[in-house]
């Protein structure tokens, strides 16, 4: 039930309008993206719609290319270190900022929060300047760290709105029955808030995996992650694998997000039904 019963028809007519007019923007805005989908199934070898034949040979040669598969293991590899890092680094911070005596609580969140502001292209250089200084550059270990530092403020942001729906009083009555504040957390405090943790994760990982201008700067050519295999190809020669490629990360991002979407779903299901 989108409206109350007892909605008047000019309310109905207008809610109406709003959604039409909110899946239209949203379908200009997304179909694009799709428009790979068909391109990565031609037989032809060059982009052309409509597609004349279709073939499965673009992702023949997309799976049977080392060079592609490489890229898919080194954006991988990136990708959970990150989602550990990011994950680990990104509950303690909102723990502490959700905690009611945390001094500069505003501003920590806003340094928190700041790699989503700034421009990616300015993370990048600052991360392949200061990272230089210590030899990691040209490493996974130096796109791992850049990289936690864009996810980490997902984290931060999905947790801390996870733990303003938290009862306190749970760690409480745990700690006051002799348990230790670490088996409190592990026990009491984590399964709580765990929908919020999980979201995170998704996030850190879609975040690193999809990543490309960090990457560009920060990795060798040993290093080369998935997205910058994928800029590499359009810059230098077009080849319609980087259209499977690219149908592939689509699919990866919808089955993340309808993963989030599902947690989403669960954890407000008991505010619901209280």
């Amino acid at each position: 039930m989108w409206l109350p019963s007892y909605a008047t028809p000019s309310e109905r007519l207008t809610r109406t309008l709003v959604v039409t007019f909110a899946v239209a923007v949203l379908l200009f805005l997304i179909a694009p993206l799709f428009i790979i989908v068909p391109l990565s199934f031609s037989k032809d070898p060059f982009f052309t719609l409509p597609v004349r034949e279709y073939s499965l040979r673009w992702y023949d040669d997309f799976f049977g290319n080392a060079r592609w598969m490489n890229a898919i293991f080194n954006s991988a590899v990136a990708a959970v270190m990150t989602t550990v890092l990011a994950t680990t680094l990104g509950t303690l911070a909102a723990l502490g900022i959700s905690r009611p005596d945390f001094p500069a609580r505003r501003l920590i969140m806003a340094l928190l929060i700041s790699p989503m502001i700034v421009p990616v292209v300015i993370v990048a250089v600052g991360s392949y300047l200061f990272f230089g200084q210590f030899g990691l550059t040209n490493t996974r270990t130096g796109l791992v760290l850049a990289h936690t530092a864009l996810a980490t403020p997902f984290v931060v942001i999905t947790v801390t709105a996870t733990l303003s729906t938290y009862d306190t009083n749970l760690t409480r009555a745990a700690l006051s029955l002799g348990a230790p504040a670490m088996s409190a957390f592990f026990r009491v405090t984590l399964p709580n808030i765990l929908p919020g943790v999980v979201s995170g994760a998704i996030f850190a990982f879609a975040i690193s995996f999809d990543e490309v201008v960090v990457a560009l700067f920060m990795t060798a050519a040993e290093q080369r992650t998935l997205p910058v295999q994928m800029f590499s190809g359009i810059r230098d020669q077009i080849n319609p694998t980087i259209m499977a490629a690219a149908t592939l990360l689509l699919a990866l991002s919808i089955t993340l997000f309808a993963i989030l979407a599902l947690l989403t779903r669960r954890s407000d299901k008991p505010a619901a039904s209280a």
